[in-house]
């Protein structure tokens, strides 16, 4: 439905042409009206209009100063597409039609308004709105493909050297790196959760934009788009400016933006450096915590770089499960230097990261299995430091593993050092094999960790549970088949197998002959026996 604005201080007029209209066009308009420019004007821009009738002559603002501001763009903030204007006068007066002209009116109707004049102009209005809502529609479009080129052809233009001269021209073009503000800086934004999670790009591309939009004063942007990890990168000029991007969200209490900046450019060629300087200044957000946008220039010069510990982390690994855990937390800090942190190059952070998840956590893991969920949880975490959003994260989340799986190990060393627990295991199992038995009621009978049990048994018995159950039920199987009275599908569930199928499939693979052909092999022993006797 279409909004219409009739503007007139006679109000016969108003009622008048508000019923014509309703009754030739019914149901097409929602029609509004006025007494004078000034109403009108408020109406307008707390409401918006398609088209707009106004006479010329009104008190307090007439009706030509009325469309000088209806068809000024900042009177709505650029937001609307200028109404379609109809004029009305009950004067032949050439100023009125030449501002009709100037302000580019659809109409000039003279009073008393002809019912068949009025008509006409509305449908030449109709005509008008849609002709240019099909164009905008058709440069909306345009723009977003121009848009999605130009991010397309940027993100390849931060992965690309040694441009040829007809590339670096066409690929000018395609991004308008003639348009550019010069020189430019390169920002780089992420944004991650206390949980390490990253934000969505659709999310942090909204994010960034609308805290741009309340901070860009003496902003040019060049260009925003996303680079292949989801990150958003933002092209603009000049590159201070970028600082309140970070100050706004900081206001906002948006504490997990973080923002790198390079250093300037001038060149299209100097994006892709420009791009890596950012991203290198966004990483070193990871130490220090209190900073949300970091320049490129300011991480530069000599960074502290270690060779890796090798017999330092050895030895973390190897106190793991004794009595000397209270060092534990001294040589994780001693591995890292982490009372150097400002100063270190993050490579050699990473690089440490890298060797304990190799040397400590997965050596641990290999020798003595799976942990309590809430271990394997942390451990999954902690192996890629990247989900932490700054070292201290990080840090204090890798020495809450090394705690619990020292902790753990000591649990399954002291296990393994109590063979009481385990004989009772083991005549548990005796006891009570032709019942419904599994790992977690006899760990528990013995009141022992599910995990630890599991380590301790095998180490105990040389089997894993399940071996052992099946093998303590054939058995006793082997027993009961030397009753030739007893079917085999009655022995299978005296000794706690579901089905004889089962049972038969168990017997095989660990006899290597059915149940049937060792009682057969049974019976044709005791033949030859008897014979023998």
């Amino acid at each position: 439905m279409r909004k219409l604005l009739i503007v007139d201080d006679e109000k016969n007029i108003r009622i008048g042409m508000k019923m014509m209209i309703e009754r030739e066009f019914p149901g097409m308009y929602a029609i509004m009206t006025a007494t004078q420019g000034e109403e009108a004007l408020a109406l307008y821009r707390s409401k918006g209009a398609d088209i707009v009738i106004t006479d010329i002559r009104m008190p307090v603002m007439d009706g030509i100063a009325l469309i000088e501001k209806l068809s000024d763009n900042d009177s709505s903030g650029g937001l609307r597409l200028k109404p379609n204007i109809i004029i009305l006068s009950g004067y032949e007066d050439f100023e009125y039609a030449r501002a009709a002209i100037k302000y580019q009116a659809q109409d000039y109707l003279l009073k008393p308004i002809r019912r068949d004049e009025l008509f006409a102009s509305l449908r030449k209005c109709e005509e008008d709105l849609q002709r240019r809502s099909r164009l905008a529609e058709t440069v909306a479009g345009a723009e977003s493909y121009r848009r999605k080129l130009q991010s397309s052809r940027l993100q390849e233009l931060l992965m690309q050297t040694g441009l040829t001269e007809q590339e670096r021209r066409e690929l000018g073009r395609e991004i308008d790196f003639a348009g550019y503000t010069l020189p430019f800086t390169v920002a780089v934004a992420v944004y991650k959760y206390e949980d390490g999670r990253e934000m969505q790009r659709g999310e942090l591309m909204a994010l960034v934009e609308e805290l741009l939009h309340q901070c860009e004063e003496g902003l040019v942007l060049n260009a925003s788009f996303h680079d292949r990890e989801g990150r958003v990168v933002l092209i603009g000029s000049p590159g201070e400016r970028f600082a309140g991007l970070a100050q706004l969200a900081e206001a906002k209490g948006l504490s997990g933006l973080l923002c790198g900046l390079s250093e300037e450019g001038v060149r299209m060629e100097d994006i892709p450096n420009c791009y890596r300087q950012a991203l290198q200044a966004v990483e070193y957000s990871f130490i220090y915590p209190q900073v949300q946008i970091i320049r490129y220039q300011d991480i530069q010069g000599q960074r502290l770089h270690y060779a890796v510990p090798e017999e330092e982390i050895r030895k973390l690994g190897n106190i793991l499960g004794t009595n000397h855990g209270k060092e534990i937390s001294p040589l994780l800090h001693s591995i890292f230097h982490s009372e150097e942190l400002a100063e270190l190059d993050i490579h050699y952070i990473e690089r440490i990261s890298q060797r304990i998840n190799e040397q400590v956590l997965d050596e641990v893991f290999r020798l003595y299995g799976e942990a309590s969920v809430e271990v394997l949880k942390l451990y999954r975490r902690v192996g890629m430091m990247g989900r932490f959003r700054h070292f201290h994260d990080y840090f204090r989340s890798l020495e809450q593993l090394l705690f619990s799986l020292h902790e753990y190990i000591k649990g399954i060393r002291f296990a393994h050092s109590e063979h009481g627990d385990m004989k009772e295991a083991v005549a548990y199992i005796e006891e009570n094999y032709h019942r419904s038995l599994n790992m977690a009621i006899v760990s528990n009978h013995v009141s022992l960790n599910y995990s630890y049990f599991s380590e301790a048994f095998k180490a105990y018995t040389g089997e894993s549970f399940v071996v052992y159950l099946k093998k303590v039920r054939i058995r006793k199987a082997k027993q009961l088949l030397r009753d030739q009275r007893l079917r085999l599908a009655d022995v299978g569930a005296a000794v706690g197998f579901e089905t004889a199928k089962q049972f038969s499939r168990v017997f095989k693979e660990l006899e290597g002959i059915s149940p049937f052909e060792y009682r057969a092999k049974l019976l044709a022993s005791q033949e030859q026996t008897h014979s023998q006797a």
